[in-house]
C-alpha cells in the first residue's frame, strides 16, 4: 500500500481534531466552538494543545477577552491547514495526488496521532550518543528547543533513527516535575522553562498544570496543590519543568 493511501486512510479515520479548527474559525470562541463540536471546554483545549505541539507552528492562538469567554482564533498557519483539510474533504484522492509539498500530508498525518500521553511533541533528531545498550537521542523541537530521550539501541535501529529523522516525543503528565525558577534541576534531566497558563484543580488528586513554552508549545504536568503553594506557583508564574530522558517515548511517522 502506498504512503499517500496510508495517509489518506489515517486522516479519514481521525478527523476530529482537525475538524475542531473549523468550529473555532466559525465561532470565534473556544467555549462556543467546544459546544458546536460536542466537546467539553477542557477537551477542546486539550485538543488545541495537542495540535499546537504537533505542528511546526501554532495553529490556534489564545485571544484575551474573547466574547463568550475562553477566546481563541486560528493563526495564519491554522487557516492554511484548515484550507488544506477542506480541500481533502472535497476531493481527497485528487488533492493527495496533486499536493505540491509532501510535508503538508505529513503535517496532517501527525495531527491525527492519538496516544494516552498528554504531551506530544514533534521534533527532529540532531544527534545520537551511544551509552552501552542504550542511546541518548537529542531532539530539536520547534523554536530551537532541545530535549534528550534515552532508548535502547535496538529501538534506535527498529525506528531507523538517524540525524534529520522526524520523530514524536511522548511524555506523560505524571512524569514531569515542577520546580521553582530558582531551583536547580537534577543532573542529566531535561529542564524547560515556561509560564504557567492555567491550573485546573481536581476534587481529589493532583492539579493539572498547563505550561506555555517560549516556542509556543504547551506542556501538561500534574502537581499536588500543596507542592504548588509551597513553591508559590500559580497562573502567570515562571516555572521549570524537569523530566528524565528515560521517560521520553519516541515514535516515528508512517
Amino acid at each position: 500500500m502506498s504512503l499517500p493511501t496510508l495517509l489518506s486512510q489515517h486522516i479519514v479515520r481521525r478527523p476530529q481534531r482537525i475538524a475542531l479548527l473549523q468550529h473555532i474559525a466559525e465561532q470565534g470562541s473556544i467555549t462556543r466552538a467546544a459546544k458546536s463540536a460536542g466537546l467539553s471546554y477542557k477537551a477542546a483545549w486539550d485538543a488545541i494543545d495537542e495540535l499546537n505541539n504537533l505542528a511546526l507552528k501554532p495553529l490556534v492562538e489564545r485571544s484575551v477577552g474573547g466574547k463568550g469567554g475562553g477566546g481563541a482564533k486560528l493563526s495564519s498557519e491554522g487557516e492554511r491547514v484548515l484550507r488544506l483539510y477542506q480541500k481533502l474533504q472535497v476531493l481527497q484522492a485528487q488533492v493527495l495526488e496533486a499536493a505540491e509539498d509532501a510535508s503538508d500530508l505529513d503535517l496532517l498525518s501527525r495531527l491525527m496521532l492519538r496516544t494516552s500521553a498528554r504531551n506530544q511533541l514533534h521534533g527532529k533528531v540532531t544527534a545520537i550518543e551511544s551509552q552501552g545498550r542504550n542511546d541518548l537521542i537529542r531532539l530539536e523541537l520547534a523554536g530551537g528547543v532541545s530535549i534528550d530521550a534515552q532508548i535502547t539501541h535496538d529501538s534506535t535501529l527498529r525506528l531507523d533513527l538517524e540525524p534529520g529523522a522526524e520523530v514524536f516525543a511522548l511524555i506523560k503528565a505524571g512524569w514531569m516535575e515542577l520546580l521553582g525558577i530558582d531551583q536547580s534541576p537534577t543532573s542529566g534531566n531535561n529542564c524547560l522553562k515556561g509560564i504557567i497558563e492555567e491550573v485546573l484543580d481536581a476534587e481529589d488528586g493532583p492539579s493539572e498544570v498547563r505550561i506555555g513554552l517560549p516556542n509556543g508549545q504547551t506542556l501538561c504536568a500534574l502537581a499536588e496543590p500543596l507542592h504548588l503553594r509551597t513553591l508559590g506557583l500559580g497562573t502567570d508564574k515562571s516555572v521549570l519543568v524537569q523530566f528524565s530522558p528515560s521517560n521520553v517515548l519516541l515514535g516515528t511517522p508512517l
